[in-house]
């Protein structure tokens, strides 16, 4: 796959199923981002698999029918054009870049919630590039992607102000974790993985785990047991959860 802005010829040829990324694109796009959020669209399910961006990171593969009429749609709106082989696409505008920058990253930030209001994303991803800039993609209730450039300060502070909040609840050891997460008001899954590319196929490997819930206006923050995966421990009070985030990310 191809991926290009302008049509501009790419500066290096990409390997099979990597995307090519036309001469100065990646630092004329960072450059932006430090002056401002660069906001790159609205995307389905269905159009993300077409270009094989963020994939390896959904639940669900769309139908071929679906994946038929996201082509149609993308192709419409000269976002997906064919190149000059038949094995070749070329990907363009600001889903392009989406594309680029998501294969770059080796690293995602996989948050989910529950007891979000309409119109909130229920989930997250974060991933981040070495320029300390990050590639957020919101999901809605209704499949809707929304995704955006942000420096990664920003993007970690719109994540903790969308996780669960609340004063530190008491670190209990012989605390019921089950009962606190069935009786939470809002709770959070946070997953971070480590992951290796070759071309567009993502192959996860070492991930932690973060566990926030808010019970009775308190916030408990849990972690998996190392001796007992599925068992979940109090990893310490609910301060300093961006702190937590930051450190999950550059480990």
């Amino acid at each position: 796959m191809s991926d290009d802005q302008r049509g501009t010829p790419p500066a290096s040829s990409p390997g099979p199923g990597e995307a090519s990324v036309p001469e100065g694109l990646v630092t004329a796009v960072v450059d932006l981002v430090d002056t401002g959020p660069v906001l790159l669209g609205a995307y389905t399910i269905a159009e993300l698999t077409a270009v094989d961006a963020i994939v390896d990171f959904l639940e669900a593969r769309p139908s071929e029918d679906e994946l038929a009429e996201a082509v149609r749609s993308l192709a419409a709106r000269q976002l997906l054009m064919a190149g000059s082989s038949g094995e070749e696409v070329h990907v363009r505008g600001d889903l392009g870049i989406a594309v680029a920058f998501q294969q770059r990253a080796r690293k995602v930030l996989d948050a989910r919630t529950t007891g979000t209001a309409p119109g909130e994303p229920w989930r997250i991803l974060l991933l981040p590039q070495p320029e300390r800039i990050c590639l957020m993609v919101r999901i809605d209730a209704l499949g809707v992607h929304q995704v955006g450039l942000y420096k990664l300060e920003e993007a970690l502070r719109t994540l903790t102000e969308w996780l669960p909040r609340g004063p530190s609840a008491d670190t209990d050891p012989s605390m019921d974790a089950d009962a606190v997460l069935t009786g939470s008001e809002r709770s959070a899954l946070v997953t971070v993985t480590q992951y290796t590319a070759q071309g567009s196929a993502e192959t996860a490997g070492t991930s932690t785990d973060l566990i926030l819930a808010r019970d009775e206006g308190r916030l408990h923050v849990l972690s998996r047991d190392p001796r007992d995966r599925d068992k979940l421990v109090p990893a310490g009070g609910g301060d300093g959860v961006r702190d937590r985030l930051a450190d999950l990310l550059a480990a």
